[in-house]
């Protein structure tokens, strides 16, 4: 239950996610916002009309699976965290996942880092496939990962090793 655990249930993700005929098609936004506040920047950030018009600023956000094409730009402008892409098309074995991230230093193209769940829990290791770096100093990190893990893949954790010194 996600109000005492924090973690939405599988009912939750399943009212969120794109069908697996959509994800065959190339990259899409999953939104994972699941509780009611006053926010908009996803909807406002989305120049294609993927993410429909708030009723009230307090509704939870709703995307159109087919207007989406994957570009992150809803990624970088939440600010709860909560929006990410998956491409299952990237290749036969990985899929690319993509995060917002907001820790120092920003890991680097080609970086081995730990695929973590929801629970931040690592689940695999992730190849850095590219880093985007927005306008408002957002990154969004791109992560190769088994594509039996995409829709649990949420964040990453840099190899510690590399960060002290």
């Amino acid at each position: 239950m996600l109000e005492k655990t924090g973690l939405p249930t599988s009912e939750d993700l399943a009212r969120v996610s794109p069908s697996k005929e959509r994800l065959s098609r190339g990259p899409v936004a999953i939104i994972e916002c699941f509780q009611r506040i006053p926010c908009n920047p996803c909807y406002t950030a989305c120049k294609r009309g993927a993410i429909k018009e708030f009723k009230d600023i307090n509704d939870l956000p709703e995307i159109d699976f087919e207007l989406c094409n994957g570009c992150a730009l809803c990624v970088s402008k939440c600010p709860g965290l909560a929006i990410f892409v998956i491409d299952q098309t990237f290749s036969e074995k990985e899929a690319l996942v993509k995060i917002p991230y907001e820790f120092l230093p920003v890991p680097e193209k080609g970086e081995v880092v730990d695929a973590l769940d929801r629970k931040g829990e690592r689940v695999s290791k992730a190849r850095v496939v590219k880093v985007t770096r927005f306008k408002d100093n957002t990154h969004v990190i791109s992560v190769a990962v088994p594509k039996e893990l995409s829709m649990e893949v949420r964040n990453i954790k840099p190899q510690r090793d590399r960060y002290e010194h």
